[in-house]
């Protein structure tokens, strides 16, 4: 039996979704106050306005974009921009993840659309010089299942005639979000700063709106994707007025979430921390033999899900099934050991681990984690 590293990780949660609480979180430190209380009550307003502003604050979002909270997660936020926005002018989709394919999906097989489509493989990126700017582009800024991001905005023209729809759920508070190049974004509570799950974030650019209330898609929008009313924008979504029912806990949660960032440092250190997690497993790559980033180009890495495949010539032979099979082994022992909890790879993925490297994740808990996943891989491939 291999021996087991002496210091395990005080937090052993590494799963991209939903990822790990803030440090220091505790159920005592949320605002009970609005639970039981309408949303739509004053105070239930007031609160939800405060996530909404605390929120633009924390991403430095420009003073002319508008941020509202929407049903169902990320995918609510998303289905909410592609089915309002596109068919307006020719589309081109980008995908090189699982997220990406399922928007192409979307757009293709639900809207009827002849998008242009530029994919890649699990582990690249697609030319992305290639984007036609008279298009409106569909994009995941950070592939959560890839672990792959586009480095920069630059490939997005200025003067483009096309809106932009980033989906930037696992890059959000964690990357640098290029806002003259984005025009409706979207994100999840549960991914870069810990929240819960269940509501989504839209945040449209003035150019966003204007096509908003200009141009009235072809299909019918279900209630929860209305956004316009009589032509212009129903403002009150984006001031905290709910298209649905939010769970005011998690209201409560992410004002927690967002206030801890605030303190300390705001965007610049998130962004910081995020990076510094990914120093520390790049360092550890570096030294072990048998694991390497599925990403092989380094500007084109994540700093949240990072994403590996096991290059183990007794492993990497293995079929799929097989290999997929060998990364629950190494899960389970490290579950049993509670040195790591949730870091097998997404199961649209190539086999292989996924570790959450965001900002409410301690960089000493990464450093701990590293020897105990070279332990799990050796008993693993022991049995």
């Amino acid at each position: 039996m291999t021996t087991k590293p002496g210091v395990r990780p005080a937090r052993p949660y590494f799963s991209s979704g939903p990822c790990a609480k803030r440090p220091g979180w505790s159920a005592q430190n949320l605002g009970t106050e609005t639970l039981g209380r309408s949303h739509r009550a004053k105070l239930g307003k007031a609160r939800l306005k405060e996530a909404i502003d605390r929120t633009r604050a924390l991403l430095e979002v420009p003073a002319d974009y508008r941020i509202g909270i929407v049903p169902a997660s990320d995918t609510g936020a998303v289905e909410m921009a592609l089915w309002s926005l596109l068919g307006a002018r020719p589309v081109t989709m980008l995908a090189w993840e699982s997220f990406g394919e399922g928007w192409i999906a979307d757009v293709v097989n639900q809207l009827k659309l002849d998008a242009a489509t530029l994919t890649a493989p699990y582990g690249a990126l697609p030319d992305l010089s290639r984007v036609d700017p008279s298009t409106d582009v569909v994009f995941t800024w950070n592939g959560t299942t890839s672990g792959v991001r586009v480095p920069d905005a630059d490939w997005i023209a200025a003067g483009r005639e096309g809106l932009t729809i980033c989906d930037a759920t696992s890059a959000a508070f964690a990357q640098a979000l290029d806002w003259p190049k984005l025009d409706a974004t979207t994100f999840s509570f549960q991914k870069a700063l810990g929240g819960e799950g269940g509501h989504g974030v839209l945040i449209l650019s003035p150019r966003a709106v204007e096509r908003l209330e200009t141009y009235k898609p072809a299909w019918p929008l279900p209630k929860i994707f209305r956004m316009t009313k009589g032509g212009r924008l129903i403002e009150g979504v984006f001031e905290g007025e709910t298209i649905n029912t939010p769970s005011m806990l998690v209201i409560e949660d992410w004002i927690d979430a967002l206030k801890w960032g605030a303190s300390i440092g705001g965007l610049k250190e998130l962004i910081r921390r995020a990076d510094s997690n990914h120093q520390a497993i790049s360092q550890w790559i570096a030294r072990a033999e048998w694991v390497e980033f599925l990403c092989a180009d380094p500007r084109a890495r994540s700093n949240t899900s990072i994403c590996l495949r096991i290059v183990d010539p007794k492993i990497a032979a293995l079929d799929d099934d097989k290999q997929r099979a060998f990364v629950k082994e190494m899960e389970s022992l490290l579950s049993k050991e509670e040195a790591a909890y949730d870091i097998g790879g997404h199961r649209d993925a190539p086999p292989g681990l996924r570790i959450w490297c965001g900002a409410t994740v301690e960089r000493s808990d990464i450093e701990a984690l590293c020897p105990w996943l070279d332990w799990a891989f050796k008993e693993a491939r022991r049995s």
